[in-house]
């Protein structure tokens, strides 16, 4: 699954092992590995949990 965020992919592989947020920072580790993402607000962030815990 991919996410879009500002015109580029955010790509998740299910499973989702763990998942760490830090105000705008989002970690999240999947089958293909560990990545880091931050995006401008912790709102933007937010969402973006909300639609990996969800997917």
């Amino acid at each position: 699954m991919s996410y879009l965020y500002n015109g580029s992919q955010i790509r998740v592989m299910h499973p989702v092992h763990s998942i760490s947020v830090n105000k705008q920072s989002v970690a999240f580790a999947d089958k293909e590995g560990r990545q880091n993402t931050r995006f401008a607000n912790a709102n933007e962030a937010k969402q973006f949990v909300k639609w990996l815990v969800n997917a």
